[in-house]
């Protein structure tokens, strides 16, 4: 993918006049500094693929980039130098009061200026969002590793929203020193020297529904699909969605996932009630009604979490949804019948009312010629619903996907003997691993869901430990890692495990949970290098739990243990066979 720095290649991109805007300009930008790795890659797909479909090729949908201006960079190193934040910046201070140092600065005048002529003109939410120089380029993703804002800008005079947008253009600067940001770059050999944050300032994707603003699905698709299911392959692809804003999706909520390439193949499951427990029940939504409490260092200042309930209110579960029969416990597809909803995208994957999968392939089929690469895709969807049914696919990020070429080849033989820690038929990643003698791992026998946010305190600790002396290390949970909800497994951040070289989740007895399978670590973990293993306890490969438990342990914890070996691990993971083992 093209990720030039320059800005005077972009043909679709053009210097915001404060005179001239209109308001109705699709990509400008502010400053003559950099605009940012997700920037360059809006710049370049809005020159490279949107023109396509501009000729409307999709009947009923229309592919668009939503309208931004991009703040460079030149404006993020004035920031720091005219107010002296470079010590808060690279202090060891907690995020909040780094968040609050930055408020408290004043933005360039000339910025200023141009923000107040912005939003003078624009009174939808809007997304301020992160698009530092290192990120979303294949080497260095930094997927997650920075904030968004979100703001409603509703407000009815102009300066309460100019107030509330510089505030969300600050907090995103200062999530540039937060603390997952340190670890992350730590983690990927890079200075902060050589990092520089842009700001985006775009349209959220959605409609209003009374207090709530929404799109009707948020997604992400990738090129390779490392857990296929039924037919689906390697190569065919995966795509992730969920209601609502994108954020369940970053959070590592529950979501649904499908192939593109056969879309009406559901994920399994073992009973309804399982279905019931492992899809969507909540989702994000901005809040357009009453002002919450005054708290500009929050991220979710202005969003609200909503349940199924508002949506059904809104009518905006019509063409994703399915409904629980009690009475005969099955499922029908839509909303027509009273009962239960479960967030299965049904309507749209099975009987293509709107041809959104059509589009989702050819969007990624697009992205991939233009780049030459293959991608990760943000996007979101929203309907309409009269006079005629289409849908609005608004394109909200697109970064390359790198892999590890090297070639490995694993037989099921392979995955079993006296040598073997453990293995999976479901592995994401590619090679050889032999660098790792720490294991990390929670103990199964104090392992309680109640206490899982005390387990990530405690993983954090031994990481920081061991990413400090640069040792790599085996990580090995229970339940979900990274999940926004502590019910379903270990709710750390990219940055509280950022030592791994290799993750392994898995369930023991009595655990009812689909395992996430890496979707929330998925970009870093690829672009990284990490391996990924998912076990559960039903299948024919297990963890050698007790040969962990005779490993001298150099420190243990309430919940974690973490031992030394006196050998390095050898890992083999076989990318498009999802074959890994891991040797002791």
């Amino acid at each position: 993918m093209d990720t030039g720095k320059g800005l005077s290649t972009e043909k679709q991109v053009f210097r915001f006049n404060r005179n001239t805007f209109g308001g109705s300009e699709t990509f400008t930008y502010m400053g003559d500094g950099e605009l940012g790795g997700k920037a360059r890659g809006l710049a370049f797909i809005q020159e490279k693929v949107i023109p396509y479909y501009s000729a409307n090729p999709l009947p009923q949908v229309k592919v668009h980039v939503p309208k931004l201006t991009v703040i460079t960079t030149y404006f993020f190193d004035l920031f720091l130098k005219n107010n002296d934040l470079y010590e808060t910046a690279f202090s060891d201070e907690s995020d909040e009061r780094i968040a609050h140092r930055f408020q408290k600065a004043e933005l360039p005048p000339e910025l200023i200026g141009d923000l107040r002529a912005l939003i003078s003109k624009i009174n939808s939410p809007l997304a301020v969002r992160s698009s530092s120089i290192l990120e979303d380029t294949a080497h260095s993703p930094f997927a997650g590793v920075y904030e968004t804002k979100m703001i409603p800008n509703n407000q009815s005079d102009t300066d309460s929203r100019f107030n509330r947008l510089i505030e969300a253009v600050k907090f995103v600067y200062a999530s540039t020193f937060f603390k997952k940001a340190k670890a992350y770059m730590k983690s990927v050999n890079q200075k902060f020297a050589d990092e520089k944050m842009a700001v985006i300032i775009q349209e959220v994707a959605g409609k209003r529904h009374g207090d709530r603003f929404y799109p009707n699905i948020s997604g992400v698709a990738r090129s390779y699909n490392f857990f296929p299911f039924g037919e689906a392959k390697f190569e065919d692809g995966i795509v992730n969605l969920a209601l609502g804003l994108g954020k369940t999706i970053v959070d590592g909520g529950l979501t649904w996932s499908c192939s593109p390439a056969y879309p009406d193949t559901d994920p399994p499951y073992n009973t309804t009630h399982d279905l019931l427990y492992q899809t969507q029940t909540k989702f994000w939504a901005v809040n357009m009604g009453k002002p919450p409490s005054y708290d500009p260092v929050k991220e979710t200042e202005y969003l609200t979490r909503c349940n199924l309930n508002d949506a059904d209110y809104d009518n905006t579960l019509s063409l994703i949804s399915s409904t629980y029969d009690t009475e005969n416990d099955r499922i029908n597809i839509g909303t027509a019948r009273p009962g239960p909803r479960i967030i299965t995208f049904a309507p749209l994957r099975k009987t293509n009312v709107i041809p959104i999968n059509d589009a989702l392939k050819s969007i990624i089929k697009k992205c991939e010629d233009a780049s030459g690469q293959k991608v990760e895709i943000e996007f979101a969807v929203d309907f309409n619903s009269s006079p005629d049914l289409n849908a609005e696919f608004s394109l909200l990020q697109v970064r390359p996907i790198l892999l590890d070429h090297k070639s490995i080849e694993i037989n099921e033989n392979d995955l079993s003997g006296t040598d073997v820690l453990a293995a999976s038929r479901r592995v994401l990643g590619c090679g050889i691993i032999d660098n790792i003698n720490d294991i990390v791992y929670v103990r199964p026998d104090a392992f309680d869901l109640k206490y899982s946010k005390q387990m990530a305190e405690q993983i954090e600790k031994i990481n920081l430990n061991l990413t400090e002396t640069e040792r790599p290390y085996l990580l090995i949970g229970l339940g979900r890692w990274g999940t926004s909800d502590p019910w379903l497994g270990i709710p750390v951040i990219w940055g509280q495990i950022s030592g791994a070289k290799v993750i392994v989740e898995s369930t023991v007895p009595g655990m009812n949970i689909e395992l996430s399978q890496g979707y929330h670590f998925f970009h870093n973990l690829s672009n990284l290098g990490v391996g990924y293993f998912s076990l559960s306890y039903n299948d024919d490969y297990k963890i050698d739990w007790s040969w962990l438990d005779r490993q001298d342990a150099v420190e243990e914890t309430q919940f974690v243990r973490h031992v030394k070996l006196k050998s390095n691990l050898k890992i083999k993971i076989d990318a498009r066979k999802r074959l890994g083992v891991i040797l002791k």
